[in-house]
């Protein structure tokens, strides 16, 4: 097999560790925060990892510090955290596109029981 460039093997490394992570803290949060709206794995797994992303930059913006590296305690607190805050956001999303949803079809319906 072919050997990676160690700069390569790196950023695979680092690309790795990210999803892993945010994988859990997506699960964490999840299980924190049970919305009844059905988000599937994969949402949930894509907004972990997005999460995990906004959490631990909001952490390293607020201690002024170089960027937070998400293997560590506060580091999973801040991912699960940055999990939550876009599996909440993504619950008003889905109403809001829900609701718009259902008037419409409620208007729909109505003006067709009219006309018959």
């Amino acid at each position: 097999m072919p050997e990676l460039a160690p700069t390569v093997q790196q950023w695979v490394n680092v690309v790795l560790i990210w999803l892993g992570f945010g994988c859990v803290a997506g699960l964490l949060a999840r299980l924190v925060l049970p919305l009844r709206e059905p988000a599937g794995l994969l949402t949930t797994l894509t907004l972990g990892v997005a999460g995990s992303g906004v959490g631990l930059a909001v952490l390293s913006w607020a201690m002024a510090g170089p960027p937070m590296n998400p293997i560590s305690p506060l580091g999973l607190v801040a991912a699960t955290g940055g999990a939550m805050v876009l599996l909440v956001g993504n619950a008003i999303l889905h109403r809001i596109v829900h609701r718009d949803e259902s008037e419409t079809g409620a208007e729909t319906g109505s003006e067709e029981q009219k006309k018959a």
